[in-house]
């Protein structure tokens, strides 16, 4: 701060051009009327206008005027911390209010969307409660309850669940709000206790449907098919596509049963003589009977907790490479039990070495045999068969085969069959499952019931 010689006050020195504008004194408003000073002082007059008629300059800064008796260098610096201290009001100076409830909303912001994150990461490793992996299932009843008793006429298509006591536990729930559930069923009649997952589409909790029975597809997986079936996740699609070719008239409505193939991993293990084989969904005299437990209690465990058809007109199975093998294989053993399969990139033979020493037993489960036999037979039921293969498989022979199965066999007395060759088709279930969509599925639809009532 300086002073003139005559004590007068004058600005500090700028730069032309760097002097600050004009600003009001502290509580001036906008319209220059003079408003009363901080802490009781005098109104003041507008900034940059002369004090009024004998008042002091002092005043106009809103602090009282120093004593005579003050020394003039104590004076001005008195003065100096004064102007110093001096903080003019801006209009544009934002609310301290806003401002907190500003940093209130980035900070809730904040909180919510580590909070999102942190859910996200626990629903994806399946951590409760941000997942419903692991819950009780119901299917068709209410949670925890039993079946509802409905009665059925006695000339009825459809079967009621005869004992519907399995647990299911939810492996995982599609975006329709249906769900894969889990059981591990101890089969009676093989013996073998082994995991089955199964699916109900939405129509069978549709009260439309509450009354009728569901057509039942086994899909079988191909690969070691233990400790789990590859059909069940959720990234092939197998699920959400039925729904999708039911809702374009292509397919049934099935009920999905997927079991394991094989009674334990069959990764090669030099250690291990009998690893990198395969069971052939077949009884093999002294091993686990896996042909039992495919046909007769994976499909009781179906009759017992669902709605199904009671004639063979409603089951069906479904498989890829080994999984392929064993549908076909069901379909001509026990043509009076299922009436169709799709066989995507089957073999057509049984080719395990477990079959060594039992030619009679091995002859019993052969597609071949098995068909030949089925076309003598006077009166045999007629069985359905689509075949897919793509023409990029790994085994070079497989499509060969399978074009020398259906000119031997195919079409020939109660044996129909389809192919359906795949452009640069895999062997792999990838791309297996959107061309059932393509002409397999509905081959078999066309000849099956259900929804019955």
């Amino acid at each position: 701060m300086s002073y003139s010689p005559d004590g007068q006050y004058q600005p500090p020195y700028r730069p032309e051009g760097q002097n600050p504008p004009p600003r009001p004194p502290y509580g001036q408003q906008q319209g220059g009327r003079p408003q009363y000073a901080p802490q009781g002082g005098r109104p003041q007059p507008a900034y940059g206008q002369p004090p009024q008629q004998g008042r002091s300059p002092y005043g106009q800064q809103g602090y009282e005027a120093p004593t005579q008796q003050q020394p003039r260098f104590e004076q001005q610096q008195y003065e100096q911390q004064q102007y110093d201290r001096y903080e003019p009001h801006y209009e544009d100076e934002p609310p301290r209010g806003k401002s907190k409830a500003k940093k209130w909303i980035i900070g809730g912001v904040t909180v919510l969307a580590l909070a999102g994150i942190a859910a996200g990461v626990m629903a994806y490793f399946e951590i409760p409660p941000f997942t419903d992996k692991g819950a009780d299932v119901s299917f068709g009843k209410p949670q925890g309850g039993q079946a509802g008793a409905a009665k059925q006429a006695p000339n009825s298509k459809m079967l009621m669940p005869t004992n519907p006591t399995a647990q299911f536990k939810n492996a995982s729930t599609l975006s329709d709000g249906t769900h894969v559930a889990v059981t591990e069923l101890d089969g009676k009649k093989s013996g073998f206790k082994g995991k089955v997952w199964v699916w109900a589409p939405k129509e069978y909790n549709d009260p439309k449907f509450a009354k009728s029975g569901f057509p039942v597809m086994i899909a079988l997986p191909g690969g070691a098919g233990y400790p789990s079936n590859y059909w069940m996740g959720t990234d092939l699609k197998l699920q959400a596509s039925i729904s999708k070719w039911y809702s374009e008239g292509k397919s049934k409505p099935f009920l999905l049963a997927m079991p394991v193939l094989n009674p334990e991993n069959h990764d090669t293990d030099p250690k291990d003589p009998q690893s990198g084989t395969y069971w052939d969904g077949s009884d093999i005299p002294g091993q686990p009977k896996m042909d039992t437990w495919l046909t007769e209690d994976v499909p009781g465990l179906m009759k017992e907790n669902f709605r199904t058809v009671k004639s063979r007109d409603g089951w069906a199975f479904m498989g890829s490479s080994t999984g392929g093998f064993a549908s076909l294989k069901a379909v001509l053993k026990y043509p009076d039990k299922f009436k169709a399969a799709i066989a995507s990139g089957p073999d057509i033979v049984p080719d395990s070495p477990l079959w060594k020493g039992h030619d009679k037993e091995k002859n019993e489960n052969n597609p071949n045999l098995l068909s030949k036999a089925l076309i003598e037979k006077k009166g045999a039921p007629d069985v359905y068969i689509a075949f897919q293969v793509g023409d990029s498989e790994s085994n070079k022979e497989t499509l060969p085969n399978v074009q020398k199965y259906i000119a031997t066999y195919g079409n020939k007395g109660p044996i129909h069959t389809s192919l359906r060759v795949i452009p640069g088709g895999k062997h792999n279930a990838a791309t297996y499952v959107p061309n059932m969509g393509e002409g397999p599925i509905e081959f078999i639809s066309k000849v099956m019931e259900g929804p019955v009532e």
